[in-house]
């Protein structure tokens, strides 16, 4: 049996994710709060970010993490960069130095800056790669996030790191409402694009489960349709007027689509999602 650590262990994700990666692996997990004792698990109270608390794990040969703890969108731009980018290296450096391989990051749709008003994306649909336009300090910790792994694997090629740049996720028993047309909000962009909890929990799964394969992957996690009525382009309309092309959304079976492109997470493991 694996050994796979979570950390952010007694977080909304978190919680799912361990008792399904536990009917197969040990899971340890690491978090602020105490969890109940559970088959197959084990877990510390500790801040993932200091490194004398991870020397709590080091009795565990750990295979694989999956890392979801982190400060969220709104934080202040230096608690961004201290958790967000130095509490992974940290992370990251403490688990290459004893032999840990697999990497799963949970990066956010934030990144490419959606949380302005000013934000408009340089192509629709967003793909994987869309450079990170943030103006308030969560999506560029995120961002930064990626390019410390990107460094780490450059140093460690043999090792395989996914940042899943995950969408809003939402209760599977309370749905939000579907977003009509309107004035434009902060964080309109992630309000549309929505997995619940069982979903998410499914792509960290695939992901951490998937063969290894050494390098970087930057993966939009997000469903192929948007959380909309009565459609995308009339919402994107309402928010952005003519300043982004919205033609992709008038093509044979779009009208719907997400404003993200699902693509690479399809073809990279299996995930493909319908809301």
């Amino acid at each position: 049996m694996s050994t796979i650590l979570i950390t952010g262990g007694s977080g909304f994700l978190a919680t799912a994710l361990r008792a399904e990666l536990a009917q197969r692996h040990h899971v340890v997990t690491i978090g602020r709060r105490p969890l109940e004792p559970a088959d197959n698990q084990t877990h510390y109270i500790g801040n993932f970010a200091e490194f004398e608390d991870l020397r709590q794990l080091d009795s565990h040969d750990i295979g694989a993490v999956v890392h979801l703890a982190a400060v969220t969108g709104g934080c202040l731009e230096r608690e961004g960069v201290l958790v967000n980018c130095e509490g992974t290296r940290v992370l990251m450096r403490y688990l290459i130095d004893r032999g840990c391989t697999k990497f799963v990051n949970a990066s956010s749709i934030a990144l490419v800056g959606i949380q302005s008003l000013d934000f408009r994306p340089l192509t629709l649909p967003i793909d994987d790669e869309h450079p990170c336009l943030d103006r308030d300090g969560y999506g560029v910790s995120k961002y930064l996030m990626e390019e410390i792994t990107k460094y780490l694997h450059l140093q460690n090629p043999q090792i395989d790191v996914i940042n899943l740049r995950l969408s809003a996720i939402y209760p599977d028993e309370n749905p939000p409402a579907k977003v009509k047309p309107g004035e434009l909000y902060n964080w309109a962009a992630a309000s549309i694009t929505l997995l619940s909890r069982s979903q998410a929990v499914k792509a960290f799964t695939l992901a951490v489960e998937s063969e290894h394969k050494p390098g970087v992957r930057m993966l939009n996690t997000v469903s192929r349709s948007a959380w909309v009525e009565p459609d995308t382009a009339s919402v994107l309309k309402s928010w952005w007027g003519d300043d982004v092309d919205l033609s992709y959304f008038s093509q044979d079976g779009k009208a719907m689509a997400n404003l993200y492109s699902s693509d690479a997470i399809e073809r990279e493991l299996g995930f493909c999602e319908q809301n």
